[in-house]
């Protein structure tokens, strides 16, 4: 039986965070089963992010109002509180849509890059599970590879998108060999975490210094990586960090050209200390993320150290972004042009792959029962001829099923599907039961 496509979202494009978060599954693995048992879906995918919880789903007939009534089950919430919050699509749409995800056009920040590694583990939990069969394997696998290929031709996920990532960026193009380095990151805030992101994106080690011990370990801990260090040892440690990112509210310079220059001495004197790990004549680098700005711009003046701001770093953050959205359209452009068509192909050709294993199976069991008469009534025990006559039969059997079999595949790939696959189905049968025992 044909199987149709669903995909139920909510994410940030209908919904605030804040609400989007109540429609989550606290476990995937198990909202998976039960949907599988209570909606009538044969096949299921659980995407979910902080910007989005997405439905993937396989069936016959795919139910939205079971799929809605579950959901509000599983998420404990009311099903009067979906509202404009869902979004539900079939078919066609389903596979423009995934195809728009793992290539990044369906993201909050365009051509955001963790998209598709999340799309991957999605899947594979999925597969783990048991929940997801060969349909949604195949739209899922052919997604990803579209996804990565679009983006690779485009460029679409290249240049930092966010001040923290560009702010990682321009480190990473000012100072040599970052895993090296000793990184510092001043304050936890907002700014502070898409930095940490970033870092620990790229497996870069750091410490991480707030107005207190507690708060500093309550924020690696959240972002799970980071070593926490005492603000007054950062603050007359300088010269141990190589890289310093700077995001806090205070209200006056905390990184002082005084501070900076006794770190730059201790330096020379080949006493870092705090961790150093580079040499002496190796530069310093400052990133002042704050607003307003913690560090003094007099720091810019003196020798081996670079110093950027947030208004510099916005700038390239709107330069990379504006990039991006010209790059959208031919994003856009692939897709409807070459990767719609071959996933749609690829999900045609599953209508009539049951049909062709079951011909094949059928005729198989007829051959290999109709060989093992012969055989009986020739007396033939000889295990040479026996393997040739074998192999007779199968390539006899191979060529006079190929020719229909593949025309099967072409015409359902090229979405001739509907009247040729229901008269294959009555001509070869659903490819259930078992070989036919009659003659012709």
């Amino acid at each position: 039986m044909r199987q149709g496509l669903v995909n139920a979202r909510v994410t940030f494009r209908s919904s605030p965070i804040h609400v989007l978060e109540r429609f989550t599954f606290a476990d995937a693995r198990s909202a998976m089963s039960e949907f599988r048992a209570r909606s009538g879906l044969d096949e299921c995918v659980i995407l979910q992010t902080c910007n989005r919880v997405e439905l993937f789903g396989a069936a016959p007939s795919p139910d939205e109002g079971r799929i809605r009534s579950t959901w509000a089950s599983l998420a404990d919430v009311p099903e009067s509180e979906f509202g404009g919050n869902l979004e539900v699509g079939g078919g066609r749409d389903v596979l423009e849509h995934i195809l728009r995800l793992t290539s990044g056009l369906d993201s909050m920040v365009v051509g955001e890059e963790q998209i598709l590694g999340q799309v991957r583990d999605s899947i594979a939990a999925a597969r783990a599970a048991g929940a997801s069969g060969r349909r949604l394997n195949t739209l899922f696998d052919r997604a990803i590879r579209a996804g990565a290929r679009i983006r690779s031709e485009t460029g679409i996920s290249r240049g930092g998108v966010s001040v923290g990532s560009m702010a990682v960026r321009l480190a990473e193009e000012n100072i040599d060999d970052m895993r090296s380095r000793s990184v510092l990151l001043i304050g936890t805030g907002q700014v502070s975490t898409l930095v940490a992101k970033s870092l620990l994106r790229r497996g870069y080690a750091f410490g991480v210094a707030s107005r207190t011990m507690e708060r500093s370990r309550a924020f690696c801990e959240a972002m799970g990586g980071g070593s926490p260090v005492g603000f007054a040892d950062a603050l007359a440690g300088f010269a141990g960090y190589d890289v310093m990112f700077v995001a806090t509210a205070a209200p006056y310079y905390m990184v002082t050209r005084d501070r900076i220059a006794a770190a730059l001495d201790q330096r020379r004197a080949g006493n870092g200390g705090g961790g150093r790990r580079g040499t002496a004549g190796d530069g310093m680098m400052i990133l002042d993320l704050s607003n307003p700005r913690t560090v003094d711009e007099r720091v810019a003046t003196l020798g081996g150290v670079k110093l950027m701001n947030l208004d510099q770093i916005a700038e390239m953050v709107d330069k990379n972004m504006r990039s991006r959205m010209a790059k959208a359209g031919a994003a856009e452009g692939i897709i409807a042009s070459e990767e719609m068509p071959a996933i749609e192909s690829a999900m045609n050709r599953l209508d009539a792959e049951p049909i062709v294993e079951g011909a094949f199976k059928r005729a198989d069991e007829v051959r290999a029962r109709e060989l093992g008469k012969a055989l009986q009534m020739l007396g033939e025990c000889d295990a040479d001829r026996v393997r040739i006559i074998d192999g007779l039969t199968r390539a006899v059997v191979e060529g006079i099923m190929s020719g229909p079999m593949n025309n099967l595949r072409r015409a359902s790939e090229e979405g001739d599907a509907e009247g040729v696959i229901d008269a294959a189905s009555r001509l070869f049968g659903d490819g259930g039961g078992a070989a036919d025992g009659g003659a012709p």
